[in-house]
């Protein structure tokens, strides 16, 4: 059964692109007060509390500063524009990392939309074919150099991410150098130039621990803006489960069944990705519950 409301993956309001190339979009929207507009900075935004828990801290067009970059997020079903201006962060703005989990699909879906598109702005500032400073058009979709006239689109990058298992239906994690000790997590790896999402599967696997992967099943995907990766989901099922970790992407690797990663995970010998990422959900996935953190979270 395929991944479903995964965090990031959530959305209720209508990106309505056909808007875009209006040339006159973004300021008839500062001109409407019943727009509603999302301050980010650095992959954080202010927040207020609702009805005892979090929501975002949405303002009206007037308190956008006339020089900050907008983009144009989309609609909801009454009418209503949505804006993201770039800001400095506060000291109590909050990351979408936190945020994903606890916002309804509405908000959601609009915070994880601007943070991917103002960080791709922050990042592709200049034309990559003459070096030109590039200008934002399309509502914020697009760059445009005005000295050769090529426009710049936002890029996604796509990486694979799979749970490995193998004929005994145990879970193989793997644990990063960069990671502390016990912290383990599914495989995953960009997509190459050229290469097909399950060619990309069984490639990540053997080259970061040696398993040689068959079938392929994909079971979702989650946008991933940190800073703009999409993370496609699969099942692998391996032919040959003999490890051997390449000791550069991975450190470490163990299979477990499920008995022996509850005990691990309670024991703290084993800390699981976060909640509100595709890794942990693949992990549950084949679990066939949710799963306790233990006395450590990641």
């Amino acid at each position: 059964m395929p991944l479903e409301h995964l965090a990031l993956g959530r959305a209720a309001t209508d990106r309505a692109a056909l808007l875009r190339s209006d040339p006159g979009l973004i300021d008839r929207l500062l001109a409407d007060p019943a727009t509603r507009v999302l301050r980010v900075g650095h992959g954080r935004t202010p927040v207020r509390e609702r009805d005892g828990g979090l929501a975002l801290d949405l303002v009206g067009p007037g308190e956008v500063p006339d020089d900050a970059l907008r983009v144009f997020l989309g609609r909801d079903a009454d009418g209503t524009g949505y804006l993201a201006v770039r800001a400095e962060p506060g000291p109590d703005w909050v990351g979408l990392r936190r945020l994903g989990a606890v916002l309804d699909d509405a908000q959601v879906g609009l915070l994880t939309e601007a943070v991917a598109l103002l960080g791709w702005h922050e990042t592709h500032t200049h034309c990559p074919r003459c070096g030109a400073p590039t200008e934002p058009v399309e509502g914020g979709w697009s760059r445009r150099c005005p000295d050769d006239g090529t426009d710049h689109y936002p890029r996604t990058d796509p990486a694979v991410i799979m749970a490995v298992v193998d004929a005994d239906d145990r879970i193989l994690l793997g644990r990063s150098p960069a990671w502390p000790e016990h912290r383990y997590s599914t495989l995953a790896g960009f997509v190459e130039p050229g290469e097909s999402l399950e060619a990309a599967v069984r490639r990540e696997v053997a080259e970061e621990v040696g398993v040689v992967v068959g079938d392929v099943e994909y079971l979702g995907s989650q946008p991933w803006p940190f800073p703009a990766s999409l993370m496609i989901g699969f099942r692998a099922v391996a032919t040959d489960p003999t490890v051997r970790v390449d000791g550069v992407e991975i450190a470490d690797a163990r299979w477990f069944d499920r008995a022996g990663l509850r005990d691990a995970v309670q024991a703290g010998q084993v800390v699981l990705p976060s909640g509100i990422s595709i890794a942990r959900r693949l992990v549950e996935h084949w679990y066939g519950s949710e799963l306790d953190d233990g006395p450590q979270g990641w």
